[in-house]
């Protein structure tokens, strides 16, 4: 009985200093991230010496960015980060670094259209830099690029044309990552600019959803349209698996730019929209939260993930989060996007000192072997947006 009570004893001590020894689990902090990420962030900017160069991807067995020029259409994510970093630290250096940036785009915003992607190029550069310092050149900048985004726009779809340079293969061709630059256009319209931009907004959107979202509430990549009739002519995917796929990150741009639209226009349909594209989105996500570049490659679970994805998803549903009315719903999406973020701020998605970049593992264009399993710029433009979100939700709560 003797021994027995001793070696009680004994094990009660031992578990006890097991339990002692064991870190205590912190609480996610955005605020944290946040600043880790602003140092990483300013350190890398010293190592860009061309305003005119804009980090892109870094290629495996690299650790720099590889650089694109201004007309590159990920040309304005590189300015919209340095923009954050500002916005998160209040540093002047980064400020100045971010209005060099972007005042390299400039000539962007009165060129002649070439596709959709003014929106990407400068609302995430010269919107943020505007939000952010009230500097009335950069409100006109903008003013101009909206009207050079809207000589896209064909009255007979009622959507604007995503790909000039695909004319010969599609007559009219309008893609869901268009639903993003829609705000540039929204915003231009309360801000000095043409009701037409708005007017223009709100038919896109109702074309992008009466034809490009599937039944399922998965999307389409791209609706093919005559330009003369305005006839759906069909739906393909370019950057997804197959034409019948659900491609991970079109499905985020629909979540975030419904959402967008539903609070630009009021228009109930938009967020019902949203949704149902976020619903469809939670449901399919595999076990560890984070994406596979396309829901159906066949290849999984070997398939590449998309983090830029993730990253999207996560600033679409906290903007979703602030526009629903339940309670319920609120929670769900508000919690569903923190995961995410989380997930991403661990050490299987967080570069660390392997490379001048925030996220790893994103996934461009897979079908064209191009930019898979590797940082992009966009991923980490999202990544910080979400998180500046995020504690902004929880600073409000």
């Amino acid at each position: 009985m003797r021994v027995r009570l001793q070696l009680i004893l004994f094990l009660s001590v031992l578990i006890m200093s097991c339990a002692s020894q064991k870190k205590e689990v912190q609480p996610f902090s955005a605020e944290k991230v946040l600043d880790q990420n602003v140092e990483k962030i300013k350190e890398v900017q010293q190592t860009v010496n061309n305003v005119d160069q804009f980090p892109r991807n870094i290629p495996k067995g690299q650790t720099n960015w590889e650089m694109v020029g201004v007309r590159d259409w990920c040309s304005g994510f590189w300015p919209g980060v340095l923009w954050y970093a500002y916005e998160q630290s209040n540093d002047s250096e980064l400020k100045e670094s971010a209005m060099k940036s972007t005042e390299a785009l400039k000539p962007i915003a009165y060129s002649s259209a070439e596709n959709h992607d003014i929106g990407f190029m400068l609302y995430c550069s010269y919107g943020n830099g505007y939000r952010l310092t009230g500097n009335e050149e950069y409100k006109k900048v903008l003013l101009a690029a909206a009207d050079t985004l809207a000589t896209l726009y064909n009255p007979n779809v009622g959507s604007i044309l995503s790909w000039p340079i695909k004319k010969d293969e599609y007559k009219h061709n309008t893609i869901v990552d268009n639903m993003m630059n829609l705000e540039l256009l929204f915003w231009a319209a309360k801000n000095g600019g043409s009701q037409n931009l708005y007017d223009l907004s709100e038919s896109h959107a109702q074309v992008t959803m009466d034809y490009l979202v599937r039944e399922d509430a998965s999307m389409f990549h791209l609706g093919s349209f005559d330009d003369e009739t305005g006839e759906f002519l069909k739906g393909v995917t370019h950057q997804g698996y197959a034409d019948d796929s659900m491609w991970a990150r079109g499905q985020t741009w629909g979540i975030y730019g419904f959402a967008v639209a539903y609070r630009e226009t009021g228009n109930k349909d938009f967020l019902k929209t949203s949704i149902q594209l976020t619903d469809h989105f939670i449901e399919r996500l595999p076990e560890d939260g984070i994406p596979y570049w396309d829901f159906d490659d066949p290849k999984i679970p070997e398939s590449p993930k998309d983090a830029s994805a993730a990253a999207v998803a996560a600033c679409g549903m906290l903007e979703l989060s602030e526009l629903v009315e339940e309670e319920a719903q609120k929670e769900k999406y508000f919690n569903a996007a923190k995961k995410l973020i989380e997930i991403l701020s661990t050490d299987a998605y967080l570069s660390g000192d392997t490379n001048q970049a925030l996220l790893l593992h994103s996934t461009g264009h897979h079908p064209r072997n191009s930019e898979i399993d590797m940082p992009i710029v966009y991923a980490d433009y999202y990544y910080m947006e979400a998180l500046l979100r995020l504690k902004k939700l929880e600073a409000s709560e």
